[in-house]
């Protein structure tokens, strides 16, 4: 009987753990070791953050869904990695320490046969000097309960307009490497619809802040986009939705600090400059959690299993290149460490090769451009193979590692919606395939210009709300779940 151990329960964990319990049934044993308590369908924080949704409408818990699964749920923090075992314990282990009341503080040696990672990312606010959501007109809308915070913000602001009291809005990236510009140019989207919804234009100044050369970059370098018949791109795409709403964009900015309801950046001409806010939205970096590593000796092997960034090592090609030998060939199929080959990294812990887009810095050296994405349907799509991968190893007891998913070889759709319910909305459905470029099967437009396309309207927003049911509907495991696609 082998056991399987996934650490986190977000998309990529959580896919990754129904997966397995499938192909495996029963006879095998999987454990989940995550510090959260419930599952949250990330995407939907948005309509918390703007008071269209309620925490629970994006949550649910994971304790009795595991439990019904046969599935054993720890509620810890992974530590230290122990791939060879120790001197007390041969089997490689991960060391954890509990998050529950119950047992905070304590630490377990948790064995494993075969680990998959998918921790996902530290929110590295700590990066930004004065970052700190809840304080200072500042908001987030990472997590469900920061996104509920924003809301209860936002609501204050409102009323100040209502009272005429004008207040600025700046929503964006709050680090000069952040990605996830996607959640915020959704978010900045919702938050003007709402304004509108309430008549108080006149009283709000919207500001979209980002570190992108140019707008629609998104952390994947822009895209060439099929529209109407004609081929556009990201950039007038994005744009043109916030001319129509009266949003005022600053671009490569990378924020240095926030304080006294300022935000001090640095843009890609050395210039250091300002800008007042009364409400702000801004996404942080992403870090590795900080994780260490040891071999048998107890020697620190931290560098075999992680990049200096915090996330782990797959089958990437890490080489330093310069950005004109950039592949699609360097971005990883089976999500395999190097080294040990049953340790896996689906979802946003594996560390990239290298960004998507363009690296830039400013005059004064400072790096100002967007980390890769690697969220929503990368994450459920590597999640899915790991498992795959895994449970036929577990079965033949051969790694034969058949399913490969390269974000080179991938396509993926995004549908950024503004507004709610059924008759009051619109979104911005764009698909790329793939995600990264692919400039030698492309060279015109770096991507399928066929399948990479860009649309608004309500019907992308009709699919926005439904998708928010379906996906909790699959992670809840409902019947035939298996057939709704990552």
């Amino acid at each position: 009987m082998a056991r399987v151990v996934v650490l986190g329960a977000g998309i990529s964990g959580h896919t990754a753990t129904s997966y397995l319990r499938k192909y495996l049934g029963k006879k095998h044993t999987i454990t989940v070791i995550t510090p959260n308590t419930y599952y949250n369908w990330i995407p939907s924080n948005i309509w918390v953050g703007v008071g269209r949704m309620k925490i629970d409408e994006v949550r649910f818990k994971l304790a009795p869904r595991y439990k019904k699964w046969g599935i054993e749920m720890i509620q810890a923090k992974a530590t230290n990695f122990y791939p060879e075992g120790d001197a007390e314990l041969e089997s490689p282990f991960v060391e954890v320490e509990y998050t529950s009341e119950e047992q905070k503080g304590q630490k377990e040696k948790v064995t494993y046969d075969y680990l998959i990672n998918a921790t996902g990312p530290k929110l590295n606010f700590a990066a930004t000097e004065g970052l700190v959501p809840g304080q200072g007109g500042l908001t987030s809308v990472c997590t469900y309960n920061h996104a509920q915070e924003a809301w209860e913000e936002l609501e204050k602001k409102f009323e100040k307009m209502k009272a005429g009291e004008k207040q600025t809005f700046v929503i964006g990236t709050g680090h000069p490497t952040a990605t996830c510009q996607g959640a915020a140019f959704e978010y900045i989207l919702n938050v003007a619809y709402e304004i509108k919804h309430r008549k108080l234009q006149d009283m709000a100044e919207l500001v979209w802040l980002t570190n992108e050369y140019e707008l629609g970059d998104f952390g994947m370098g822009g895209a060439f986009i099929k529209k109407g018949g004609y081929i556009s791109n990201t950039k007038l795409f994005t744009e043109s939705y916030f001319i129509e709403r009266g949003i005022r964009w600053i671009k490569r900015a990378g924020v240095k600090k926030i304080e006294n309801n300022t935000i001090y950046y640095e843009n890609l001409d050395g210039e250091n400059l300002e800008q007042k806010f009364d409400f702000a939205m801004l996404i942080p970096g992403f870090s590795g959690h900080g994780f260490k590593a040891y071999n048998k000796a107890g020697e620190d092997i931290t560098d075999t299993l992680f990049a200096p960034n915090g996330f782990m090592k797959v089958d990437a090609d890490y080489t330093p290149k310069d950005y004109d030998q950039w592949s699609v060939n360097d971005w990883p199929e089976t999500y395999q460490n190097p080294t040990y080959a049953n340790v896996l990294a689906p979802g946003i812990a594996f560390a990239p090769p290298h960004s998507i887009s363009k690296p830039m810095k400013s005059k004064n050296g400072t790096p100002i451009f967007p980390a890769p994405p690697r969220t929503g349907m990368p994450s459920g799509v590597t999640g899915k193979i790991t498992a795959q991968n895994v449970a036929e190893w577990i079965k033949s007891g051969e790694p034969q590692f058949k399913h490969r998913a390269s974000m080179g070889r991938m396509g993926a759709a995004c549908i950024v919606s503004a507004g709610f319910g059924m008759t009051h909305g619109t979104a911005a459905t764009m698909t790329v395939n793939p995600i990264v470029p692919d400039w030698e099967k492309y060279p015109d437009w770096g991507r399928d210009i066929t399948t990479t396309m860009g649309e608004p309207g309500l019907a992308g927003h009709w699919l926005k709300w439904l998708m928010h049911y379906m996906f909790l509907y699959k992670a809840k495991g409902r019947p035939f779940w298996w057939l709704i696609p990552e």
